[in-house]
Parts: structure tokens; sequence; C-alpha cells
């Protein structure tokens, strides 16, 4: 039986992954391997099903909430809400006003984590290596064809919800790298923002409400139809499906690369940096990309660290 300090801390581990997940390139999922509580919160997830349902509207509401370990969703939730609606600002400033050495951080954070993955893989198996340049191809597709700005539509806002979603409960892929891709991420934060700040017109607060609760919906849709689909894949193929997400975030560094041309059609394309971008743009100096991409790899080397030591510490 669990007292309020053990809620505290799943509380706190909830933190880190709402932390993880606002940063592209960092998986929510990896911080709940990471803290002993990745396997309770599928199994929790997948709990939210047809009985769950049948439990709820016939009144038992005491069963529904056991079934669905309602006390430790809760609680988890709760510091993600916390991390989203802390991190949003200093996100949305970052971009704005610092642009290269936040790229720049992703880009080491999503290039390390990739390889991470990688020592997972048998490089033996052709279908595995099939399965990497797949991911990769996929990945750069996207990125490529794909404008910058998407349809701002309540319907689209939904579909983001409920895909990005699902990374919170994959390791390897954030639920901001999903949004990075489908054009969305600086959207959600700003209308994260928008609720947060009282000196907004009450206009644009009620537009921001509308926003999050769509983008909430498509995530609890999404989150629950994933899980089952994230089992069976992990069950049946997990290498090959691992070996898949490490090709996506290595095609994907096309869009994270710091230095981006716009075209005409919208569409970015990465170039290297010259003379004339870099005085174009907000801190764009190359030395200082590459050392906010050796902080972005460092602290993925940093949490694999104190992982490995945590698991050295379970065994004795």
């Amino acid at each position: 039986m669990r007292n309020f300090a053990s809620y505290l801390l799943i509380t706190l581990k909830g933190i880190g992954m709402g932390a993880a997940d606002v940063i592209p390139g960092v998986s929510g999922g990896t911080i709940a391997f990471l803290t002993g509580i990745y396997e309770e919160l599928l199994n929790s997830i997948k709990s939210i099903n047809a009985e769950a349902i049948k439990l709820l509207f016939t009144g038992k509401l005491k069963a529904f909430w056991k079934h669905i370990n309602g006390n430790f969703l809760v609680s988890l939730i709760l510091g993600i809400g916390i991390s989203f609606m802390s991190l949003a600002k200093l996100m949305t400033y970052l971009m704005v006003h610092q642009p290269i050495p936040l790229w720049s951080f992703f880009f080491g954070l999503i290039l390390v984590s990739a390889f991470m993955i990688f020592r997972e893989i048998d490089f033996k198996d052709y279908k595995n290596i099939i399965s990497i340049i797949a991911g990769i191809a996929f990945g750069a597709m996207i990125c490529l064809i794909s404008p910058t700005q998407t349809s701002d539509s309540l319907w689209f806002i939904f579909l983001c919800g409920a895909i990005a979603i699902c990374a919170m409960i994959l390791p390897g892929i954030s639920g901001s790298f999903i949004l990075l891709l489908l054009g969305k991420y600086q959207y959600i934060l700003t209308a994260l923002n928008t609720l947060t700040d009282p000196s907004l017109a009450s206009e644009l607060s009620h537009q921001a409400i509308i926003i999050v609760l769509v983008f909430i919906a498509g995530a609890a849709i999404g989150i629950t139809s994933f899980s089952h689909l994230l089992s069976w894949l992990l069950k049946k193929f997990y290498v090959m499906t691992i070996s898949f997400l490490a090709g996506l975030m290595l095609g994907s560094l096309v869009k994270i690369w710091p230095w981006q041309l716009q075209l005409e059609s919208g569409v970015s394309r990465p170039v290297l940096p010259n003379n004339e971008l870099l005085d174009s743009l907000h801190s764009g100096h190359i030395g200082l990309a590459l050392l906010f991409a050796a902080l972005g790899i460092g602290l993925i080397l940093i949490i694999e660290f104190t992982a490995n030591k945590l698991k050295t510490k379970g065994k004795e």
C-alpha cells in the first residue's frame, strides 16, 4: 500500500517525464524507464479499456479507480502537467531569442539518443538494417516535404495530440519531437503560455483553452490506443521496432539542424553556415553551436551513467 510520500515521488517522476517531453530529443518514456515506473505506466494505460468504461458507467467508481490504477495515473499526470506549464515559457523565449544554441542542443540530444539505441541492435540481421534505413528515409521525407506552417484547424490539433502523446510511453523519441515534425511545437507552447499569462486578452485565453482541450482529447484517445499496439510490437518485433525508431531519429536531424534556409514555398532546407547566414541569425556563432550540441550529448550520457548506476545498485 502506497502512502502520501510514495505518490509525491511519483509526481516528481512525472515532472521529470514532462520536462523530457518538452525538450525535443529526450523521451518521457525513457525517464519512466530509468525511474522504474515504465511497466506500471504501460499496464495502467492499457487498463483503460471496455471493462473500465463499464465499471465507470455502472457507478462502480471505486472498482473503476482501482482497475485503472487511478492514484498512480493522477499523481503522474499532475507532475507532467506542472512541467509543461512551467517550461513552456522558457522554450518559447529561447526559440525566439536564442534559436541556434537551442537547436544545437536539441541536435546533440537526438544524435546521441539514436546511437544509444543502436547498441541494442544486432546489425548481423538484415531485417534490422532495413528497419533503420526505412526509419531514416521516412524521417527525412517528413522533414523535407512538410511545410513549416501546417493547418491550425482543430481536427489537426486533435491529430497532433493523438500522435505526439504516443511518444510519451515510447523510450527513445519524445512527444515534442513529433510536434516538431508536425509543425505544431511552438503553436502548442504558445497556447500553454497564453493560459498562464494574466496580461493577455480574455479572447486569446478562451481560444487557447479550446486548443489545449482539443489537444488533450486527442492525446487521451491516442495514448489508450497506442499502448496496446506498442505492447504488441515490442513483444513480437522488439529489435525491428527500435531499429526503425533509431533511424527515424537520425532522419529527423535535417529538421533539427540549427541553420535552415527558408524557401518561398514555406519549406526549410538545412544549409551549411556562412558569414551572411550567421550575421542574420541570433547567436549564430559556430563555436556556440558546438558548445550547446556538446551539452546535449553530455546530458544524455549523464542520464545513461545514472541509469547504469541504478541498475547496478538494484542487483546488489
